[in-house]
């Protein structure tokens, strides 16, 4: 059989029409029975593919007549076989996710440093700095000698982690480093921004590396994100293997032990990973007891949170822009602030009056810090090796944000399941109850968060309103603003993204209230809120959108508020592992029962 070929392809672009260019290269993707993945932007193009040798040409041929694109590198390599299961083209809103403004390789890219150069320079022992921009699994497979790690466990941390970098570093030679160059085409630039002097990127990454100049000056393999795990200098598909429940990197040692069980456990999360059923979830209860009996954010500590100047913002004065992300302190605190040097960007203290930068990465201290109580009755419905499934409380937000940190739904698990790091396919809002699903590992968090974005995952909710719809049977197709207006709430707006939802009255109550059950046909933040506002029922209990079309906080609920009255109730989709169709429903709360009314 003739061999299959591996292609690993971007280029930072601006594009336009993707819609109509994903449904194109889906179609011709699967024509030429391709399997991997194919990323579309706005600002470029990423492709991981594998197949023929006339259907990778074909698929070439085809992205490289996108208009702007022209000349595409492109880094191959050839297995035996596929190493991916599907093809999939998807538009997200980054090719690479860093989510830092301003860092846009198409308007400006740091200095690149070609494989041959970067060879010489460390024959003859030129003084440089090779910064690893990768993950840490990645690094355990291999790296150059000497190479610095920065404990990256995901891409978006880069910025925190530069933070940590010693000021002494900025006046030596840096060369950024990646799989195949894209992280640095936003890593580099970022650096130069924060004060590095001389910072060069490795074109073409570590995979062109060994393609020009071997295993000379590397010590391993280099991970790549597909069944082949790693590949070693020749670019050939290596022993090296992977937990696919930790993703911790497994030495033969490791595959050798009892331990060991593919696909559901190895030495490093085995604790976890061994006791079923009943036996598991009453450790977990345990465990959930005991991180949150103290409430984590309660006891003081240092607090420090990155605030990033999004382009909007651009040239503001600084209390002017504080004051427009709606954050929880007001003006004189955020002056407070500044006055005693809590609030930094690139180690020096920012003044009132100094203007903001788009891209600009602000850090703010904050000593003794104490967050809010939040509700912790947090209910395990399900585990097994690939999700967990939540019944969330509320209060209780599902990631630091605002005034809370440690007090969040993601904090408080990630202690439960160390070494483990949940994450979660979907989201609720904080003052919303209901079901969650977290995913064990990357790739069946990608797997269900792409069923999400296909409607593939059903969810329904239940909520009290205040009023009593006419119609047994209704829906809202009204858009809703992608972004939060001045007051730092979503409105409906006829300029924004459309948003779907469909509505069946359970009963109409005594008391003026009815019970609704929802299903959002699309997936925006506070989509259900806000249509049944704009219908002229507001959920009973919202602080943001109140009754007679009024609006009011979008601070959210204290523990000893009132309960919002939306619960996230059931949810549907087809497993990760078994491929069968599951389902879960969340108790109902006493307000969704129709009692008092």
């Amino acid at each position: 059989m003739a061999p299959i070929v591996n292609i690993a392809a971007y280029k930072f672009v601006a594009m336009a029409n993707l819609e109509e260019l994903r449904r194109e290269l889906q179609s011709l993707t699967e024509r030429l029975q391709l399997r991997g993945s194919i990323l579309l932007s706005i600002e470029g193009v990423n492709l991981f593919v594998a197949g023929s040798r006339d259907g990778i040409d074909t698929l070439l041929d085809r992205v490289r007549q996108i208009p702007g694109i022209g000349h595409l590198d492109v880094k191959e390599s050839l297995s035996s076989e596929r190493p991916f299961n599907r093809m999939l083209v998807k538009i997200k809103k980054e090719i690479i996710a860093f989510d830092v403004p301003g860092i846009d390789p198409r308007k400006y890219s740091s200095r690149r440093v070609s494989a041959q150069e970067l060879k010489g320079w460390l024959d003859e022992g030129r003084p440089i700095t090779l910064l690893d921009t990768r993950n840490n699994f990645e690094i355990k497979v291999g790296t150059f000698h000497n190479a610095r790690a920065i404990d990256l466990e995901d891409f978006r941390d880069f910025p925190t982690a530069v933070d940590q970098l010693p000021d002494e570093l900025k006046q030596q030679t840096i060369v950024t480093f990646c799989t195949g160059g894209i992280r640095c085409e936003k890593a580099a630039p970022y650096l130069e921004r924060e004060g590095f002097r001389e910072v060069y990127q490795l074109d073409g990454g570590i995979l062109k590396y060994f393609e020009e100049c071997g295993s000379e000056h590397f010590d391993g393999q280099c991970f790549v994100f597909d069944k082949r795990v790693a590949v070693d200098p020749d670019l050939k598909e290596c022993s090296v293997r992977q937990c696919f429940a930790c993703w911790a990197v497994l030495s033969a040692d490791d595959l050798a032990s009892p331990r060991y069980v593919e696909g559901k456990s190895c030495s490093s999360c085995f604790r976890s990973a061994s006791p079923t059923g009943e036996q598991l979830l009453e450790q977990r209860r345990d465990a959930i007891r005991e991180a949150t009996g103290i409430l984590p954010g309660s006891l003081p500590y240092e607090n420090v949170r990155p605030i990033s100047v999004p382009l909007r913002f651009d040239g503001l004065e600084v209390l002017d822009f504080l004051d427009a992300m709606k954050t929880h302190l007001t003006r004189d605190e955020w002056h407070q602030a500044c006055a005693e040097g809590r609030l930094t960007c690139r180690g020096e203290t920012v003044q009132p009056g100094r203007a903001v930068r788009s891209g600009e990465r602000l850090l703010h201290t904050m000593p003794a810090t104490c967050e809010p109580d939040v509700a912790v009755t947090i209910a395990i419905l399900h585990e097994d090796d690939a999700i967990v499934v939540i019944n969330k409380p509320a209060p209780l937000p599902m990631h630091p944000c605002g005034r809370f940190n440690r007090n969040s739904l993601t904090h408080i698990l990630n202690q439960v399941y160390r070494p483990l790091r949940l994450l979660p396919v979907h989201r609720l809002d904080a003052d919303t109850t209901g079901i969650v699903v977290f995913a064990k590992n990357r790739e069946v968090a990608r797997t269900l968060q792409e069923r999400f974005e296909a409607s593939a995952m059903h969810k329904a909710y239940l909520a009290r309103v205040l009023g009593h719809p006419a119609e047994d049977n209704f829906e809202c197709n009204e858009l809703v603003q992608s972004q939060p207006g001045p007051s730092g709430i979503r409105l409906t707006d006829a300029n924004g993204v459309a948003a779907r939802t469909r509505f069946r009255v359970r009963s109409r109550l005594r008391d003026g209230t009815a019970l609704l059950e929802v299903e959002p046909l699309s997936g925006r933040t506070n989509q259900i809120r806000v249509h049944l506002w704009s219908l002229g029922f507001p959920i009973m209990g919202d602080p943001m959108y109140l009754s007679n079309q009024q609006l009011g906080t979008a601070k959210g609920l204290s523990v000893n508020d009132p309960p919002l009255c939306l619960h996230a109730s059931s949810i549907e989709f087809d497993h990760r592992l078994t491929e069968q169709t599951i389902r879960f429903e969340a108790p109902v709360p006493s307000w969704g029962t129709g009692e008092n009314g």
